[in-house]
């Protein structure tokens, strides 16, 4: 009985990975046995790329909407809560975005915020 080879389901396989690392440096291109370490980590740190992007544009908004506050005498922590106090849910990407495009705007809601005590 011959033995049983994995044929073109392993080569498949191989040549995925290889794909996968082809721009990689020296021999990570080009050994399947390293390329794959290489491309599980990277696989790892897209993954937790893909989250840190959804905190660091939070944080942008939150520092861009502070600038903005602040530059109307409001403090972002105030400035939150007096619009939560005036029942406005406007998200943090747009009054991030309101007060880069549309300063007066976003100064008419700063005022809103701090009517409402």
């Amino acid at each position: 009985m011959p033995r049983a080879k994995r044929g073109f389901k392993a080569r498949r396989r191989r040549n995925r990975v290889m794909t996968q690392a082809s721009g990689y440096y020296g021999s990570r291109s080009v050994r399947f046995k390293v390329a794959k370490e290489t491309v599980l980590r990277a696989m790892a740190q897209m993954f937790r790329g893909r989250k840190e992007r959804k905190r660091d544009y939070r944080k942008l908004w939150v520092v861009r909407i502070n600038a903005a506050a602040r530059a109307l005498g409001l403090t972002y922590s105030r400035l939150m809560g007096g619009l939560k106090r005036a029942r406005i849910d406007l998200d943090r990407k747009s009054l991030a975005d309101l007060a880069l495009t549309d300063p007066k705007g976003f100064a008419t809601l700063a005022e809103m915020a701090k009517v409402k005590k």
